[in-house]
């Protein structure tokens, strides 16, 4: 068993497209329209573009926009990136514009980082060991 695919519920989908592209460095893997406003959008790492795909789901249910406000009030990350560096991931993305919630600290061998995704969500980026 393996993780094929997880979403993240964004609050709009040509931005949330944008932000996890051009910023975070994510390729677009599908782009197909769902209705007349949505589309089944997702991204890959450009490392491993068969891996795991994360979609980037609209947020319009009640119960989505509960939990992520929810979560974001409380300062809990939706969903965690691993990183090879993330003071170095930090300096890059804030040299962008990425405002983080978190500054990188450093918990044991794990050294983590939180950001804003401009779309509704904080998340976390993680160097872990090995």
């Amino acid at each position: 068993m393996r993780i094929h695919l997880t979403s993240v519920y964004v609050d709009d989908q040509a931005a949330a497209e944008r932000f996890y592209t051009e910023v975070l460095g994510f390729v677009k893997k599908h782009d197909v329209p769902v209705g007349e406003q949505d589309r089944w959008l997702t991204v890959v790492s450009p490392d491993d573009p068969d891996g795991a795909e994360l979609l980037l789901e609209p947020a319009r249910h009640p119960a989505a926009l509960a939990y992520r406000e929810a979560l974001v009030r409380d300062g809990i990350p939706l969903a965690q990136f691993a990183v090879d560096d993330v003071r170095a991931e930090h300096a890059r993305l804030s040299g962008l514009g990425v405002r983080f919630t978190q500054e990188p600290v450093d918990a044991g061998p794990v050294t983590m980082a939180v950001l804003d995704d401009t779309c509704g969500n904080l998340i976390q980026l993680a160097t872990l060991p090995g």
